[in-house]
């Protein structure tokens, strides 16, 4: 376990000789906003597209159930890494104030594995958030991932010591700004709250299956080395 920029991280690296799972806590204190917006904000794909700026791809496929659904989500690698997708089945619940929410990997008839990105596996991820007062709560977010690669060692590192612990201070700053901007843009339609409000197809479970890594190819990168972009700044990705 370590801290750094207020958040704490927690990692286990794959197991020698087990499966490629990497597995990661991360646990913000939030000072100034309240627990609801943050579960709003981590819902709200219109402006996740505008706030996390290593998406290449998110949208919602079909509604499963009144509080579960499917979705599709690419996103940027640190360079030279091939991007990842990866397609999901997620659920969320209010329970004694807190707000959960969690996914875990999918086949989807629709969304076979594309030639130019990973497919990822999510084993099983998810956040928790717990109010601690009127404008004040705690975020954590587990991850257990088989990125379907064998990744070089600088990746683990960055990933778990600088870029978890970046992308939930990101995710800070958006919750920040999000009322102001959802002021503007549809302020009163959050299906995730209002069922009735969801317009996606459904689709029945069913017609899904899971994602199991070993059925997937798996892409040596392991030595691969960093390289840094055009700013002189490392090149980095948020998921």
């Amino acid at each position: 376990r370590y801290s750094r920029d207020g958040v704490a991280v927690w990692v286990q690296p794959p197991s020698p000789g087990g499966p490629a799972v990497h597995r990661i806590k991360c646990r913000l204190d939030v000072s100034d906003v309240p627990a609801e917006t943050v579960y709003d904000v981590l819902h709200d794909i219109e402006y996740r597209r505008k706030w996390d700026l290593n998406v290449i791809d998110t949208h919602d496929i079909a509604q499963l159930a009144i509080n579960a659904d499917v979705g599709y989500y690419a996103w940027k690698c640190p360079k030279p890494l091939k991007n990842r997708d990866v397609v999901t089945l997620r659920s969320w619940q209010v329970l004694d104030n807190c707000y959960m929410i969690i996914n875990f990997s999918v086949k989807h008839p629709q969304y076979p594995p594309r030639k130019d990105l990973v497919r990822a596996v999510s084993v099983l991820a998810g956040y928790l958030v717990h109010p601690t007062g009127p404008t004040s709560c705690t975020l954590t977010y587990l991850a257990q991932v088989d990125p379907k690669g064998s990744l070089p060692k600088w990746v683990v590192n960055k990933s778990s010591q600088y870029l978890a612990p970046r992308m939930l201070k990101k995710l800070h700053k958006a919750c920040v700004k999000y009322p102001s901007w959802k002021q503007q843009h549809d302020v009163g339609m959050k299906p995730w709250l209002y069922p009735e409000q969801n317009k996606l197809p459904t689709m029945a479970v069913a017609d899904l299956a899971l994602q199991r890594a070993a059925s997937l190819e798996n892409i040596d990168e392991s030595s691969l080395l960093e390289v840094k972009d055009e700013t002189g700044d490392h090149s980095s990705s948020e998921n």
